[in-house]
């Protein structure tokens, strides 16, 4: 039973809007095939999933990646300060230094390579499975409008006679 609040928007029955098909009997369109329509939003709603679960686990991958990249970093920092305290005269521990610090800017570049191109692969599945539900969406409404001017011109007709 509902509530009696005096307001007339909130006091109506609402439960009838949660059947859709119910709903949306009331609304009939000669030619327009309600389940087909439903269907289409159906495999847009799955798209979507698809989409976000795709992105989802490429955010995953990459911060698991990141993780990697953070941990072998902080292994090869120990073992350097070792190396660095271990090298002889003052001009080999420069040598050393510009080498050690030559090599982590090169996997710096390669790790931000790395990851870049992993976000970047997430992201064109998820577009490309998005593209690929728009262009079937589209091809469907084409043939609704198409049914729905077919339904028209017999209605015409019929009318016409």
């Amino acid at each position: 039973m509902a509530t009696k609040t005096g307001n007339p928007f909130l006091d109506g029955d609402f439960t009838q809007f949660s059947d859709f098909k119910k709903w949306s009997e009331q609304f009939q369109i000669p030619g327009l095939d309600m389940q087909s329509l439903m269907e289409a939003q159906r495999k847009n709603l799955e798209a979507i999933s698809q989409a976000n679960r795709i992105a989802i686990e490429g955010a995953q991958a990459l911060a698991q990646r990141q993780m990697e990249i953070l941990r072998t970093t902080m292994e090869e920092a120990s073992k350097v300060m070792s190396d660095l305290a271990a090298a002889g005269t003052p001009e080999e521990r420069m040598a050393k230094q510009a080498d050690l610090v030559r090599e982590a800017f090169e996997r710096a570049i390669a790790n931000t390579r790395e990851l870049a191109e992993m976000g970047a692969k997430s992201n064109t599945e998820a577009l490309d499975l998005i593209n690929k539900r728009v262009a079937e969406s589209l091809t469907e409404v084409k043939g609704m409008v198409s049914e729905l001017q077919t339904a028209a011109n017999k209605a015409q007709q019929k009318a016409t006679k």
